[in-house]
């Protein structure tokens, strides 16, 4: 229809007032909203409410589950200086995609009973004066808070990086414990562990268990000066890497520690899935996905981005059947409550690499972060 035409066909209608069209006019003009789109932008505002309150409420979450009150002032300059060049986070970073997304559904088997294990990686840091004679040994102090407790103790591997040797040669690996006794100018060690190891020259790490020393240290903190650590070659000359020379950055020692927690129980359930594209009105499970570079989040190692999903839909009492009990209190008191309404009802952790305040390196499990399943109650 030309412009020419449109306007003609609007000064008629105004000349004539209200007029009653035929069925097949009504099909061949339809209205410009109809109830259907209406109703379907309305349901579309609400779903981006929800998602919108639902990122700002994973940022608390997270922050509070990590029992932080703010987020680390970490920029990602500093995490290029502090993240080791080690074995162990390599094969934890291995397991995300930490730089394209992660579309990747992932969705925890139900169990019955599974403990929340994390790891924690401690930079060594420079013991107390009174345990060192002319500013020396510069390595290695770790420190540990009320998280780890002797009887949770899982795994402790103090890594350590050994130089390159000119030929193969058989290396002794000591540490020793640092204590402040001392004789004239002369320090009294304890040593605590000796190992024997066929090195092949080339520059690498390696681990050696520490455990029982870690142990003793937090059920005796007072004992915790720190430690030396020496690689002796068949020379004598030390090959380990204990303060940050240049060309050596990232290859400082480090403890893993792994820390068991307590039991956990899953619930079964079932639910709907949908897309944002679904005309379902029904309560269902729809994406979304959390970047953490959106928040400002340089301190989040990996993943950089996971998917949260929401729960939004109606819910009507009908759909109460699996809940009796709700829906018999509803019936009774019809007036007294707002209704049903869509929420999670099956939730499961992340598993999170990340910086704490103190520029410690944490992974561990964050609960109930994804939402699996989403229902009426």
């Amino acid at each position: 229809m030309h412009l020419s035409q449109i306007v003609l066909y609007l000064s008629l209608l105004i000349a004539l007032g209200p007029v009653v069209l035929s069925d097949q006019e009504t099909h061949q003009q339809p209205s410009a909203t109809s109830p259907e789109d209406t109703e379907q932008c309305a349901t579309c505002e609400v779903r981006q409410q929800i998602k919108t309150m639902r990122l700002n409420a994973i940022k608390s979450q997270i922050l509070s589950k990590l029992r932080m009150k703010e987020a680390p002032n970490i920029s990602r300059d500093i995490v290029k200086q502090l993240l080791p060049k080690a074995p162990p986070l390599q094969q934890l970073l291995d397991q995300y995609d930490v730089l394209g997304d992660d579309n990747r559904d992932v969705v925890m088997e139900d169990d019955d009973e599974h403990a929340i294990t994390e790891t924690i990686m401690m930079m060594a840091t420079e013991p107390e004066s009174i345990v060192q004679v002319d500013g020396e040994p510069r390595c290695c102090f770790f420190s540990f808070t009320q998280k780890f407790q002797a009887n949770r103790i899982v795994r402790a591997q103090l890594w350590v990086h050994l130089r390159q040797s000119d030929e193969a040669t058989t290396v002794f690996l000591q540490i020793s414990r640092l204590m402040p006794v001392t004789d004239g100018n002369r320090h009294i060690r304890i040593r605590s562990l000796e190992d024997r190891i066929e090195w092949p020259g080339s520059a690498s790490w390696q681990s050696i268990d520490v455990k029982q020393v870690l142990s003793v240290w937090l059920r005796q903190p007072e004992t915790n000066w720190g430690i030396e650590i020496n690689a002796f070659d068949s020379r004598g000359n030390d090959l380990a890497v204990t303060s940050a020379e240049p060309g050596e950055e990232g290859l400082q020692p480090f403890m893993e520690v792994k820390i068991s927690e307590g039991p956990r129980r899953a619930r079964r359930d079932s639910g709907l899935d949908c897309d944002e594209n679904s005309p379902e009105s029904r309560c269902c499970r729809y994406p979304l996905t959390v970047d953490f570079e959106d928040f400002g989040w340089d301190w989040a190692i990996a993943p950089k981005r996971y998917k949260a999903n929401y729960c939004s839909g109606e819910c009507e009492y009908m759909h109460l059947q699996k809940y009796p009990h709700t829906h018999l209190v509803n019936k009774a008191n019809p007036r007294g409550t707002a209704g049903p309404c869509c929420t999670p009802t099956k939730m499961s952790p992340i598993n999170m690499l990340y910086f704490n305040r103190k520029e410690q390196i944490i992974y561990g499990k964050i609960p109930s972060m994804v939402v699996d399943r989403c229902g009426c109650s």
